[in-house]
């Protein structure tokens, strides 16, 4: 199995929204994809709830059977809306892919 692990640092305000709003609207929207993208074995989005400069907004654990499972889930179109409304909201993207 592979984890995928996502961190973004938000925008304090983007697409008419403040940074919490946006990251629950991310949530959301990332959760909406489990039964929807069919390569997601599992998913957990979580919201930061400490204050510190050191400190990513939100978080992305998710599951695949392996690299190409991953590959197809990038590229599939529902995933594909979610990723550019994260690319508007965010400052930073970090990412982590490892085999479990």
């Amino acid at each position: 199995m592979l984890k995928h692990i996502v961190m973004w640092k938000l925008k304090e305000f983007a697409e008419g929204k403040t940074k919490a709003e946006n990251a629950l609207i991310m949530k959301e929207s990332l959760e909406r994809l489990v039964g929807i993208v069919p390569e997601i074995k599992s998913l957990q989005v979580g919201i930061n709830e400490k204050t510190s400069d050191m400190a990513y907004d939100a978080v992305l654990i998710s599951t695949f059977e392996d690299t190409d499972a991953l590959a197809r889930y990038k590229v599939h179109p529902e995933h594909v809306k979610v990723s550019n409304y994260c690319k508007k909201i965010r400052d930073s993207r970090v990412f982590v892919d490892f085999h479990e």
